[in-house]
């Protein structure tokens, strides 16, 4: 006959201790408050000295410590140091309970809240959810815990869509915000948004080096870290290339404002992305004083996409680089030094190209730096003779590139020809389905509506871009008047801001003559 004997557990499941033995249980606590006002920072204290006071009264209980996080959401874990620390300390056996308000003061991510518990479980620690008398060792917890924590959870959803909507709401109004402590330029004074002179004047420095030495971004990045100038956010001196590139491109230095520039795609981890026309947005125009005037603001976009265009190729080592061409390859000419180990040494200007993989591929001559700045100089005061001319005719042809009512009415119309195509294609499709329909009639109905509608978008597109071309070469010459009334009429020695300012490009011939071509895409060669 079968005998069985039952042999009594000695030890508890979870903490692993010997059943009956009495020991004291370290015990620590997690508050936090969502926000970081004054109102709710007296309300951390109090959840503070509430738990010390709480855990220090049991006799049976050790108290470890109370782990805080101030003004951090609750929506995920990555950023709360203090909850990490404590999760930390626990599996590492420092810790055999905490106890926290509730679910949702712990994690409104019902993944984030099982997870732990589970983690900290399998450690033998227990965590007590004060307002829901919940206890995480006790096996009918867990069922429990996932309710409670999808309600907590759904709440966050609620609250963030809440959140978003008084948000676009307000974009709507024209209501802008602005993270005054990392935005340089600018301070809140009385409610209002006030220029800082001494930041602005770094703005305006940045802007200058850009349009008018021609410096790169990592250059003027560079040059602002030798000079221990601190960052927008003012705990660093070490800028990079990505902070001036921002400034650089943020219209809010012109006294604009667009709204919805990112939107946040996921609600638990607060992923935000770049709104490429998935959400509308808002462009605040003349909202706050501006640091740089708009046709300054404007030519830099011009630039930045010249430069972006280029890529690579773009070099700001000197005035001419990425100016001066090669008449024979298109290829850009740098400076070289010629005898740099003799008493002859000097600078030149040669085509780049010239003995790509070992060969003469050109025959432009090099240039000397003074006889290019004199070229310059020469042609200069030929144009501005005409100088009352060219605005003039700049002028007219603005008016010309900015009537685009033709161009507008054939994109109209291109977009009225793809929905009917699009309609045509559906109404096929249909009729497929439900007829008797050949599958070679149908294929080449199919092909002929798809290559139609293919060839339609092509035009469509090349519409705007022409569209946008246009605008492109209008801004490019408001730009040039507004540079050409500022300027002298005549110049007597190099000008290095009127060079950057002015010209485009300049070819270099075989004859050692050049051609300038201004931003009005007007071209003056010398002899």
């Amino acid at each position: 006959m079968t005998k069985i004997t039952v042999i009594p557990s000695t030890k508890n499941q979870h903490t692993q201790l010997p059943l009956g033995s009495i020991s004291l249980r370290k015990v620590a606590a997690y508050a936090r408050v969502s926000t970081n006002t004054d109102e709710q920072y007296t309300s951390y204290e109090a959840q503070v000295n509430y738990y010390m006071k709480f855990i220090q009264e049991r006799p049976d209980w050790k108290y470890v410590n109370v782990y805080a996080d101030e003004g951090i959401t609750g929506t995920n874990t990555r950023r709360r140091v203090e909850f990490n620390k404590m999760i930390s300390d626990a599996v590492g056996g420092q810790i055999d309970l905490i106890i926290t308000k509730s679910i949702s003061r712990f994690a409104r991510n019902t993944l984030d809240t099982i997870s732990y518990v589970r983690k900290l479980k399998d450690k033998g620690v227990e965590v007590y959810f004060e307002k829901e008398n919940l206890w995480t060792l006790d096996p009918k917890s867990e069922l429990i815990l996932t309710i409670m924590a999808s309600i907590a959870q759904e709440e966050s959803r609620s609250i963030s869509q809440n959140v978003t909507w008084g948000k676009r709401v307000s974009f709507q109004s024209g209501k802008v915000s602005f993270a005054y402590k990392s935005f340089l330029g600018y301070r809140k004074e009385n409610d209002k948004l006030v220029i800082d002179e001494d930041e602005a004047m770094i703005v305006k420095m940045i802007y200058r080096m850009f349009l008018v030495e021609g410096k790169s971004a990592s250059g003027i990045a560079s040059h602002l870290t030798s000079l221990h100038i601190k960052t927008p956010t003012g705990k660093s001196t070490k800028w990079t290339q990505n902070t001036i590139d921002s400034i650089l491109r943020n219209e809010k230095y012109k006294g604009d404002a667009l709204l919805q520039k990112k939107y946040t795609i996921n609600y638990l981890n607060h992923t935000l992305v770049k709104n490429t026309g998935q959400i509308p947005q808002y462009y605040v125009e003349n909202n706050h004083p501006a640091i740089i005037d708009q046709d300054m603001w404007e030519q830099v976009q011009i630039e930045l996409a010249r430069r972006d265009e280029l890529g690579a190729k773009y070099s700001s080592s000197d005035v001419f680089a990425s100016k001066l061409i090669c008449e024979d390859c298109g290829g850009f000419y740098g400076k070289k030094k010629w005898h740099s180990n003799s008493k002859y040494s000097r600078f030149v200007y040669q085509c780049n190209r010239k003995f790509d993989k070992g060969k003469e591929t050109c025959r432009t001559p090099n240039l000397m730096e003074e006889d290019i700045k004199l070229k310059f100089i020469e042609v200069y005061n030929l144009t501005m003779k005409d100088k009352k001319r060219i605005i003039q005719d700049s002028q007219e042809l603005i008016e010309l590139l900015t009537d685009t009512t033709q161009l507008d009415k054939e994109i109209e119309n291109l977009n009225d020809e793809l929905l009917v195509i699009s309609e045509l294609l559906n109404k096929l499709i249909k009729e497929n389905s439900k007829s008797k329909m050949t599958q070679d009639d149908y294929n080449k109905k199919y092909a002929e509506l798809t290559n139609r509608y293919e060839r339609t978008q092509e035009k469509h597109n090349e519409l705007i871009k022409a569209r946008e071309s246009k605008k492109v070469q209008a801004l490019n010459l408001k730009s040039f008047i507004s540079n050409l009334k500022r300027v002298d009429d005549k110049l007597s020695e190099w000008n290095e801001p009127v060079w950057m300012l002015l010209v485009d490009s300049a070819v270099a011939h075989r004859d050692k003559s050049i051609t300038f071509k201004f931003h009005n895409n007007n071209e003056v060669k010398t002899k």
